[in-house]
Order: structure tokens, then C-alpha cells, then sequence
């Protein structure tokens, strides 16, 4: 999965925030979110326990990025959603896209949380 960037820390990276993008298997849509606990959250979304995305279910995590404050993911996940349907969306979705801009990070092999 690819990762959008990514910080180098010593904390532990489940505990991070993080910005993450989920996609529809049902109807396609995107949805761009924040979270210390990535794992609970998708769990979240295809329990439809959130309203905005109960009726996309299930839903895949598409990529997500890693920081070390709050603040900072609430201005990333700010950022991403002004890009939605346009090409730096694209990029972020699409991993082979963003080669050139260095915005995205290779594939992630971690573990999830």
C-alpha cells in the first residue's frame, strides 16, 4: 500500500496521526480522514459506524501518511481534501503517478497497527 510520505521517528508508529485515504469497493468513492489508531478506524467505517461513509461498504485503505502531531495531520488531511478529483489526488491514489513529485512514498511493507 503506498504511503503518503512518511516521517522518520523513534515513536512508535502506532501511535502516530495519520492521514489516510479509503476507497468504496461498492461504488468506487473516495475518503479522506485522520486518526492515531488506523486499524480501529477502518473498523469503524465498515461497521458503519461513521455516517458519511456507512453506505460505501466495505471499504479499502488505499494510502496513508504518518505524523507526529495532531496539528500537522489536520493540515495534511486539509491539504488532500482540496485536492480531491484533481490530478494531485490522482498522484496520491495512483503510486506509479507520483515518481517525480516526491509527495508520496514507496509502498509500505510495515506491519498495520
Amino acid at each position: 500500500m503506498p504511503r503518503l510520505g512518511g516521517v522518520k521517528s523513534k515513536a512508535t508508529p502506532c501511535f502516530m496521526h495519520k492521514v489516510y485515504i479509503i476507497q468504496s469497493q461498492k461504488n468506487n468513492r473516495y475518503y479522506i480522514g485522520c486518526t492515531n489508531n488506523l486499524k480501529t478506524r477502518l473498523e469503524q467505517h465498515n461497521k458503519r459506524q461513521n455516517y458519511s461513509t456507512q453506505n460505501g461498504i466495505p471499504w479499502k485503505l488505499i494510502a496513508f501518511k504518518d505524523f507526529e502531531n495532531q496539528q500537522e495531520a489536520y493540515d495534511y488531511e486539509k491539504k488532500v481534501k482540496s485536492y480531491k478529483g484533481g490530478n494531485a489526488f490522482k498522484k496520491l491514489v495512483h503510486p506509479a503517478m507520483t515518481e517525480q513529485d516526491g509527495d508520496v512514498a514507496e509502498r509500505s511493507k510495515a506491519a498495520p497497527c
